[in-house]
């Protein structure tokens, strides 16, 4: 954990702690510097050997402030759920002008064990530097599989232990945990490396079938990316990804899954799109003034607020 994330917690005494982003930096910080464009690039490489190229309505789980959503300009609707409403506001204000109907865009203030989605209710999910964060990774792909129809995509990224680096520090002693065993490494405070086998065994679990792994940022090294073009870092990255079909040695590995199940058509997805996530129930009644959403089956009011439904606390 940083001075600027932290842990957060979700409703209910039981929830998991969560990584909340709240006033951050992060997307300037992180991002903005121009140090991580290498990265930021081979990301955006797996995401259009991954992702289908059209699609209905797509699910951004961690969306921050929007970095990727640009890339999703197949899918007639994306909705971005993020824990952290400053990281929306931001994603908000880089994409509203490209959405002048606003229609196109929806964002939503939530936690990732309670997603306030129906069942089935899209037909392509993306989880994106999310998974490093998360105390239980199966709750929360549990959260996300309920909300895709069968036959739906999604590309999933997690933080792998098994990495080169990782596999070189253990063996010479100056890191203590081991990159081949089973359990999560807490590298710091809600930051975790798993093991492939583990997120991948995670995903079984949850009711996905692995298609395709890509592993990524094999170049993760400051000196590496001053000395050498982004462009040729990029173009060798892209070039080894697919080896992650064999075996994972990156420090970031992609997943592409899909929800178990035969797949209906795309005009099947429920109209619908939110549920309460204390009740279940999908009665959500938009208010005359524009403000919340009323549940009809608990009474809970979810506020809207600057175009942003905040589903963590009811209003």
């Amino acid at each position: 954990m940083s001075a600027l994330e932290g842990p957060g917690r979700s409703p209910g005494d039981d929830a998991p702690p969560v990584c909340d982003y709240e006033g951050s930096t992060y997307q300037a910080r992180f991002w903005g510097s121009g140090e991580r464009e290498y990265e930021d690039r081979a990301e955006a490489a797996a995401l259009a050997a991954l992702l289908p190229t059209t699609g209905r309505r797509l699910l951004e789980v961690g969306a921050g402030a929007g970095r990727n959503t640009p890339r999703y300009v197949g899918f007639d609707r994306v909705v971005l759920v993020d824990y952290s409403r400053t990281q929306l506001e931001e994603a908000k204000a880089r994409l509203d002008p490209s959405d002048p109907a606003g229609d196109r865009y929806t964002y939503v203030a939530a936690d990732v064990y309670r997603l306030p989605f129906v069942a089935a209710a899209f037909d392509a999910a993306t989880m994106i530097r999310v998974a490093h964060h998360l105390v239980d990774p199966d709750a929360a792909l549990a959260q996300v599989r309920a909300a895709l129809a069968p036959g739906a995509t999604f590309v999933f990224e997690f933080a792998n232990k098994r990495n080169l680096k990782a596999i070189a520090r253990w063996a010479t002693r100056t890191q203590r945990w081991s990159p081949f065993s089973p359990e999560p490494a807490e590298i710091l405070e809600l930051n975790y490396d798993f093991h492939p086998k583990t997120m991948l065994a995670a995903l079984g679990r949850a009711g996905f079938v692995v298609e395709s792994v890509r592993s990524l940022s094999y170049f993760r090294l400051g000196a590496l990316k001053r000395m050498v073009p982004t462009g040729v870092l990029v173009g060798a990255d892209r070039a080894l990804q697919p080896t992650g079909r064999w075996v994972q040695l990156s420090p970031s590995v992609f997943v592409l899954a899909r929800a178990q199940g035969a797949a209906p058509p795309t005009d099947a997805l429920p109209t619908a799109v939110f549920r309460c996530p204390v009740c279940g129930s999908t009665e959500l009644a938009p208010a005359p003034e524009g403000d919340h959403l009323a549940c009809g089956g608990c009474a809970r009011h979810w506020a809207i607020v600057g175009g942003i439904h905040d589903f963590k606390v009811p209003a």
